[in-house]
Parts: structure tokens; sequence; C-alpha cells
């Protein structure tokens, strides 16, 4: 039997799995500059600058499962670059390596025209290579390295930013 993959709104009550996840990648230092776990707390503010009309943040759910989350977050903060994005992906330990990665970013380039987003961008670290490769497989390019700003565990690393035109 072929699982679906599903996506809807993130509601507060789904809070606690987004931070769980988020969680889940601090430790490997592959995925975010966190160096410790956040809270719940710590989130809500990021939690409420998405809205379903502008700025989505979506649970995914696989085989009635949630298996991870995506958002889109502004660029940037001023009205200029209303059109560009940031598209964030965390997958449950449990569901990476079955390719859902890149289900879900092709789902959201189709759905950045109903956003008015025609730019998408992703900060990824240089040492992140499955991602890096993911990313440049759905058509983003590299547009910016950015040596050795961000340090983990004492190992300085680069941050790159894939970008993607839409339309």
């Amino acid at each position: 039997m072929l699982e679906i993959i599903t996506f809807r709104d993130a509601s507060i009550e789904d809070l606690p799995i987004i931070v769980d996840i988020y969680n889940s990648t601090v430790p490997s230092r592959m995925v975010t500059a966190d160096t410790e776990p956040v809270s719940i707390n710590d989130r809500l503010d990021w939690f409420n600058e998405h809205n379903p009309y502008q700025r989505p943040l979506w649970v995914v759910e696989y085989g009635g499962e949630i298996c991870g989350w995506v958002s889109l977050q502004s660029f940037y903060g001023r009205p200029a670059y209303n059109a560009t994005a940031e598209i964030s992906i965390y997958l449950h330990e449990d569901f990476r390596g079955r390719g859902l990665g890149k289900k879900i970013l092709n789902k959201v380039i189709e759905e950045c025209p109903k956003f008015e987003i025609d730019t998408l961008l992703g900060f990824i670290f240089g040492h992140n290579e499955s991602s890096i490769g993911l990313f440049l497989s759905s058509g983003f390019e590299k547009w910016a390295h950015l040596p050795e700003v961000a340090k983990l565990d004492g190992i300085k690393r680069d941050l790159i930013i894939l970008g993607k035109k839409i339309s």
C-alpha cells in the first residue's frame, strides 16, 4: 500500500512535537545552530510569526503519523523582501532517509505561488552534504558561501545559502 504524505496547518497543540523533532537534531550539529535543546516557550514567538496565508507552518503526516514539519519564514523582515522566504524542513528521526524530504520540498515549491513567494532560500551548514544534495536535486543553486560563520563544539562551520527562483 502506498503511504500518503499530508500537510496541515500547525496548531498550538502541535508545538510540543514540533519542538521535539527540532530538538532531536541539536546533538548532531548538522542542522541547527542551536547548541542546546529549546523549550516550547522559547518557540512561541517563532510559532506566532507563521500564518496559513503568507508564512505557513505545516505539520507533515505520513502513514497517519506526524513525520515532521516544514515552515516558510520571511527573509530579512523588510517589505521589499516579501516575495522571498526561507524554508526549513525537519523530520522525525524515525522518518529520515526515506525520501520524504524531497517530496516535502517539492510540495512546498509547488505551493509558493499561492503565498506570492517567487524566491525560496535554504540556509544549510556546509558539512550537511545530504541536505545540500536534497536542495540541489530540486533545482536550487548555491548562491552564497559564508565561511566559518558558525562555531559548533569548537569547530568553525560554513553556511551555504541555496536559492531557487520560483517564477
